[in-house]
Order: structure tokens, then C-alpha cells, then sequence
């Protein structure tokens, strides 16, 4: 029992350094030195600049709550490490069409299986969320800033992303309580039509 309740302070310990580092980055951001610092906090920052791609990575951690074990750490350790691939393609330049389409169907998708609790087979789910994170990584990476170590910046947006993954799964938590499945339902409606959005946006452009 003790343990149980260890693991699960250590859990939300990381989620509430999660809510915390996004409500101070904006602050930070305007406070921080030139080189390594600042390659760091452009990575960790990068992540919460757009609203769909927020979304999307806490998504993956409320699906893979809702999938149960172990999509619970699979889709959360899978998206960063394709992310970092997709972050090297855009680093070098290589081509990859429908960047910003894809991320914007990853809220989308991803919003629509949260909300009707789909249990995909863990392989498609998986695979699901990596060909997602590929979009992410690349728009990551090729928006690396003027000066910015690569290496420092490419970490620091995994270690973002991880974060926001911890804040989806800290959601699920919320399905212990009789109304949690309709909470969790709703933040799937809400990611959702966030995509919807981020699609006419993109078609009005």
C-alpha cells in the first residue's frame, strides 16, 4: 500500500512540475542568457506554442490511460522517440509534405479516440502515434532557432512533450471517480474540435 501511494505522489510530483514550467516558461523566456540556457528554454517553450500541438501530446497520455496497461508508458515513450527522428528530418531539411495538416489531424484523431474511448489494438495505436509524432518532431526541428545548439534544443522539447504526456495520463487518473469516463470523454470533445479548428485555419490560409 505504501508503495502504491509512493508511486503515485512521484507521478503527480512530475505532473505539477509539468503545470508549473508551463505557467512560468512565458516569464522565464523574457529572463534567460544566450547560448546553452537559451537553446534549452527555446526547446522546452517550443512545444506549448501552438495550441494543437498541446493538445495532441496530452492526448497521447489520456488514450494510453484509457488503453490501460502498458499503452499507459508505451505511446508516451514511443511519441518522443519518433519525435526525435522527425526532429533530425527537419533539422537537415529533408522533405516531408502535410506537416501541418498531420499535426493538425493528430488533435483531431487522437481528441476522437479519447472521446469515444477507442481500444485499438496496442500495435495500431501505437504506430497511430508515432506516424503523429513524426509531424510534431519535424515541425520541432525545422523551426530550430537562429544560434540554438540542436542537441540541447531537440532535448529539452522531448523532455516538454514528456511532461504534457504526464499531465493526459495524471487525466486519466480521473476514471477511479464515477464521473471521471465523462470527464475524460469531454477533454477528448474539447482536443477534438480543437483539430477541427487548426484544419480551417489552415484551409482559410
Amino acid at each position: 500500500m505504501l508503495e502504491m501511494a509512493q508511486r503515485r505522489l512521484f507521478k503527480h510530483g512530475f505532473v505539477l512540475l509539468a503545470l508549473v514550467a508551463l505557467v512560468m516558461a512565458p516569464a522565464a523566456q523574457a529572463h534567460v542568457a544566450e547560448g546553452g540556457a537559451g537553446s534549452v528554454m527555446a526547446g522546452l517553450l517550443h512545444p506549448v506554442t501552438g495550441l494543437d500541438h498541446v493538445v495532441a501530446m496530452v492526448a497521447v497520455g489520456l488514450w494510453g490511460a484509457v488503453l490501460g496497461m502498458p499503452a499507459v508508458w508505451l505511446l508516451p515513450v514511443a511519441f518522443p522517440m519518433v519525435m526525435a527522428f522527425g526532429g533530425l528530418a527537419g533539422m537537415v531539411g529533408l522533405p516531408l509534405p502535410g506537416v501541418e495538416t498531420g499535426i493538425a489531424l493528430s488533435a483531431l484523431v487522437l481528441g476522437v479516440m479519447v472521446m469515444l474511448q477507442q481500444r485499438l489494438p496496442l500495435m495500431v495505436a501505437a504506430g497511430l502515434v508515432g506516424l503523429f509524432a513524426l509531424f510534431h518532431g519535424y515541425a520541432h526541428g525545422l523551426e530550430l532557432p537562429d544560434g540554438a545548439d540542436a542537441l540541447l534544443f531537440s532535448l529539452a522539447f522531448v523532455v516538454a512533450t514528456g511532461l504534457l504526456h504526464l499531465v493526459g495520463i495524471a487525466l486519466g487518473e480521473l476514471a477511479r471517480f464515477p464521473w471521471g469516463r465523462g470527464v475524460q470523454r469531454a477533454c477528448g470533445g474539447v482536443i477534438a474540435v480543437v483539430g477541427v479548428w487548426s484544419l480551417m485555419q489552415l484551409g482559410g490560409s
